[in-house]
């Protein structure tokens, strides 16, 4: 009974990973004119904060009750969609790293007209599923603050580089559209 409670995770985290990594195995690399380094920094503190929602105490039992796992997979399916729709929207321009291309646009469709960054919602989406269906309340109360402020990093810095290529029609999305949820700055 165990694993049946671990299957909806399995199942989306790993169609979380081929949104991004096999419809990328195909696209033809793109030469990134400036990136912002920074960003890693921010992608450091996301790590560590998967890693603290997916560390189990031994002899922890059974993951979460069953209707937390079920409202945990509809969190994660709901991101899983989120980032697919955005990688599409984002096209060549996709990267893990925060950099543009010579020839960048600024995307605003799709889910890009609802918050700025709809692949680090979908991944704090993939932070709850995981923490609610493996921690403990307190590791995910715990995960939470640093995956933010990993993902205050990386925002803080694609920001800026969009800032400097468009200007002031990147400063009027940004005024217009929330960083990555919905009508929360």
């Amino acid at each position: 009974m165990a694993v049946l409670a671990y299957a909806p995770l399995l199942l989306v985290w790993t169609a979380f990973v081929c949104v991004f990594f096999i419809a990328g195995i195909r696209a033809p690399k793109q030469k990134t004119v400036v990136s912002a380094p920074l960003a890693r920094v921010g992608m450091a503190f996301q790590g560590v904060a998967f890693t603290m929602v997916c560390v189990r105490p031994m002899g922890a039992g059974a993951p979460a009750a069953c209707p937390v796992t079920w409202l945990a997979a509809a969190i994660g399916f709901a991101s899983v969609l989120c980032a697919a729709a955005a990688k599409r929207h984002l096209g060549k321009q996709w990267r893990v790293n925060a950099a543009l291309l010579a020839d960048h646009d600024l995307v605003t469709s799709g889910p890009y007209a609802v918050v700025r960054h709809p692949i680090y919602a979908s991944m704090a989406g993939m932070l709850l599923m995981t923490g609610l269906t493996l921690s403990r309340g307190v590791m995910l109360a715990a995960a939470i603050p640093v995956f933010l402020v990993g993902i205050e990093i990386r925002v803080r810095a694609e920001d800026r580089l969009l800032e400097d290529r468009f200007g002031d029609r990147f400063r009027e999305y940004r005024k217009r559209v929330r960083a990555y949820i919905p009508f929360v700055r």
